[in-house]
């Protein structure tokens, strides 16, 4: 019984002369394996003065019972040996011919030819003329391998056009010996061999055998007769599992024919079937010594080398596309009739998804596939098993069942951890999970994820994804476990369970106290790069809005209020090539501006998805373009909150163009750089403010009780106080002010201006009255200092024909307007006093002024 299926069989495979290529000895396998590179590339030769192609099929290792079924398909008997060894002593060479002799009789029943690559020996052995042995001072120093593997398979095709021509002539008289698989060697013991039916099997046998031989020896046309008569002997006589071998070989001629690319995958392996031979190939090839060349005219005298595959006598009994198929089915249905045929009922199987998979005919591919996943052979081993599943894999993936593909792959990952292996390969395991990735339409970029449309099975994805973190935590890796698990916390959110989510954060816990949770990406041994995973669900942020600082902080920008008003118009160009860049500025701008050192805010609109208390440590903002400093911030979000509103503060340190581009956090462990691009439906009145220099601050405090009302209505850009003061007609009263520096910056500069409003009467003198000369001598006054400043209030008004007047200065009263500072540095700047914020909307205004009363 054949036992080690070979699941990379495909039909052009029958072609192909089977050459083993082993160690004998002690040979390094880095060594063993870069001379075998170099034998396998001498796949297909040219036979010399004809059209003929010879395929070789190499292997470095093959089953001895395997070879016993080369009766029944040529192409499984191994018809050359190429052995490799090391020899660096003349003592040591009888022991190693030795070896080389006990390597070829393992195979001695089929081998037409062999040959020895002795590597190291040097010395008067290695000079004596041998064809079966090749001496070659060391693997470096072999630049003739090639040229003798070509010389070795025009020695196995003198050997095979032996065989073919042997077999294939008709010698009447003579009996035609019964070629049988090896489970079948009992049951024709004391059979009547002169009977019809026993000499029907036997011709029937013998064609499919000689439709073989000439398939490998390059004539295509003459094995498409034999498989023909062949099917009919053998019909005839019931004999099914050689009818079944036969049909086999009628569609892999078939398939040469129509797919000369071949049908294995390997692109630019094979060659067309019957084309002219390049003046290249012929000479590649080195005359042969007399005798071989002698054997040549022979046999080309006699019309063996000439191709009588015509196209018209190929296309009568080729098989058509369709029939490739049917007869397929039929030649496994009769192995299905055979137990022990099972490796050869699995490989037909796979030989025939490989046509399919060209035919792009997907549906009868996946039929053939499962008949072969329930073909039952003996117990496989766990390395067997992966094999199995992994083929079967790459099988449904080639006719494009992505997800069956995933699914056997899945299988043979989990084998690979098997709990009957002594060491299981969690490495292996964890490789083959990541390739089962795109066939359930899951990705480990979180991006993918942020479309809002989710794609594949959410169940089957969780439960690859828990699959993959015990895999991680089975190779010991922590950070990929902690990686895995966001990623399944983050995108699979909306499909977890209230009970899943408490337990998914608390593995997640666990881990991130060996290993916390980072921004950086994770490169994986093969080179694949898992990116990082933000928690941008956690806690979820619907809108980010920038907030203006406190009226007392705001800078407004002034002119002088002793000087001229100067206009800053400026001509307005239209361009309709600009047009739509400059709305999408306007809907970013933001019409205030920040102070370098003062405290700035960002009110964050947020809601808590998870069915407990989410905790979240060290929020702050991420930005851009100035320097800054962010105050990180912690909140406790009640289960499933409403919309909760969070500010984050920040100091710029530098002036410029500051851009808020998201946030950070800390969630379970894992730190999170959340950008606001990636933050689907979030709502903004803009991003990006302008930050000016450090300004000073001024707090100012009077002599004068607060008024109990205001005489003038605020404009909305002023930071006014109200006094009160009861004057008699011709009475003097002082009114001190103090100015305070509360800020950072020196006070350099003090304007006074002031203006009467309401009076009724003829107002004589000079109602208001200061001398600067005083206070100024304190400038520039310094962070901390107090400067004082006196303004004298002299009433003298002419009271005739006024009734009311004097209910009416008890309701007015007076007003000392404007005390604006400034740098040499800067243009004048406004004086701040704390108090409460007013509309953000006036603060642009120019020309307005605030006012003490």
């Amino acid at each position: 019984k054949m036992s080690v299926p070979d699941y990379m069989q495909c039909a052009e495979d029958h072609q192909t002369l089977l050459v083993v290529v082993q160690p004998v000895g002690i040979v390094p396998e880095e060594s063993f394996f870069r001379i075998y590179k170099r034998i396998s590339a001498v796949s297909q030769v040219n036979v010399r003065d004809s059209q003929r192609v010879l395929y070789i099929r190499y292997r470095h290792h093959y089953p001895p019972e395997n070879n016993e079924w080369g009766d029944f398909q040529t192409h499984r008997k191994v018809v050359g040996l190429i052995t490799i060894t090391d020899c660096s002593s003349a003592k040591d060479w009888p022991q190693t011919f030795e070896k080389f002799h006990l390597q070829k009789e393992m195979y001695g029943s089929t081998l037409y030819d062999s040959r020895l690559f002795v590597f190291g020996l040097q010395g008067e052995i290695a000079e004596q003329p041998r064809t079966d042995v090749a001496f070659y001072p060391s693997y470096d120093e072999c630049e003739t391998v090639e040229k003798r593997i070509e010389d070795f398979i025009e020695s196995l095709f003198i050997v095979l056009e032996s065989k073919r021509l042997d077999r294939a002539t008709d010698k009447s008289g003579d009996k035609i010996p019964l070629l049988c698989v090896p489970f079948e060697k009992k049951d024709f013991v004391g059979l009547d061999t002169d009977s019809r039916h026993y000499k029907k099997r036997c011709q029937g046998r013998m064609r499919k055998h000689v439709g073989d031989l000439c398939l490998q020896a390059g004539m295509l046309q003459d094995s498409l007769v034999h498989y023909h008569m062949a099917v009919e002997l053998l019909r005839s006589v019931n004999d099914f599992l050689w009818l079944g071998a036969a049909l086999e070989g009628l569609c892999s001629a078939s398939v040469i024919y129509h797919y000369p690319g071949g049908t294995g995958g390997k692109v630019g392996s094979r060659r067309a079937q019957g084309g002219s031979l390049s003046a290249e190939a012929g000479n590649r090839h080195r005359p042969g010594k007399d005798g071989i060349s002698f054997l040549f005219c022979a046999l080309t005298s006699n019309g063996i080398n000439a191709d009588t595959s015509a196209e018209i006598g190929r296309a009568k009994n080729c098989l058509s596309p369709e029939d490739i198929i049917d007869k397929y089915k039929e030649a496994i249905s009769y192995y299905g009739k055979y137990k022990n045929a099972g490796v050869i009922e699995l490989e037909a199987c796979v030989k025939a998804v490989r046509v399919l998979a060209i035919q792009k005919r997907s549906m009868e591919a996946s039929e053939f596939l499962q008949n072969a996943v329930y073909i039952n052979l003996r117990q496989l081993s766990e390395e067997e098993k992966i094999q199995r599943y992994s083929i079967l894999s790459e099988l449904y993936e080639r006719i494009g069942f992505h997800r069956k593909s995933a699914f056997f792959k899945r299988i043979a990952a989990m084998q690979c951890a098997a709990p009957s292996i002594p060491e299981p390969g969690w490495r292996a395991c964890y490789k083959l999970l990541l390739e089962t990735l795109p066939g359930y339409s899951l990705s480990l970029d979180p991006k993918d994820f942020s479309k809002g449309t989710h794609r594949g099975w959410a169940a089957v994805q969780m439960r690859l994804l828990h699959e993959l973190v015990y895999a991680s935590r089975r190779m010991g890796n922590p950070a990929l476990c902690v990686r895995h698990l966001s990623f399944l916390l983050q995108t699979m959110l909306d499909f977890l369970s209230d009970q899943e989510k408490k337990d998914v954060t608390q593995s997640l816990e666990s881990y991130t106290a060996k290993c916390p949770g980072t921004m950086e990406f994770i490169t994986l041994p093969d080179g694949l790069k898992l990116p990082p995973v933000p928690f941008t669900k956690l806690p979820i942020v619907r809108s980010v809005k920038l907030l203006n600082l406190p009226t007392s902080l705001r800078p407004h920008k002034m002119k002088s209020l002793l000087g001229q008003n100067v206009s800053t118009k400026s001509p307005f160009i239209y361009s309709p090539i600009i047009a739509h860049s400059r709305g999408e500025e306007r809907s970013k701008k933001i019409d205030f501006q920040w102070v370098q050192g003062d405290v700035c805010e960002v009110q964050l609109m947020v809601y808590n998805p998870m069915p407990f208390e989410l905790r979240v440590e060290n929020m702050g903002l991420l930005t851009t373009g100035v320097e800054f400093e962010s105050l990180p911030a912690a909140l406790s979000l009640p289960a499933e909150s409403g919309l909760y509103p969070v500010t984050l503060v920040g100091v710029p340190q530098t002036t410029g163009q500051i851009t808020v581009n998201g946030y950070h956090t800390s969630v379970f462990g894992v730190f999170s750089d959340c950008l606001l691009d990636n933050l689907p439906g979030v709502k903004t009145n803009g991003c990006t403010v302008e930050v000016i220099p450090a300004l000073p601050r001024l707090q100012i405090s009077t002599s004068l009780p607060r008024s109990a009302h205001t005489l003038q209505p605020s404009s909305g850009d002023e930071i006014s106080t109200n006094v009160s003061v009861q004057l008699y007609n011709g009475e003097t009263q002082q009114l001190i002010i103090k100015l305070e520096n509360i800020g950072t910056e020196p006070l350099e500069k003090l304007e006074v201006t002031a203006k009467t409003v309401n009076t009724k009467e003829k107002l004589y003198g000079e109602f208001l009255s200061w001398k600067l000369e005083d206070t100024l001598s304190q400038f520039p006054l310094k962070p901390g200092k107090i400067a004082t400043f006196t303004v004298n209030i002299k009433v003298k008004l002419d009271f005739s024909c006024q009734e009311n007047l004097l209910q009416d200065l008890s309701d007015d009263g007076i007003s000392v307007s404007g005390l604006p500072l400034s740098s040499p540095f800067r243009q004048v700047v406004k004086p701040r006093v704390e108090t409460k914020p007013i509309n953000p909307q006036e603060s642009s205004k120019v020309g307005d002024f605030s006012h003490v009363k």
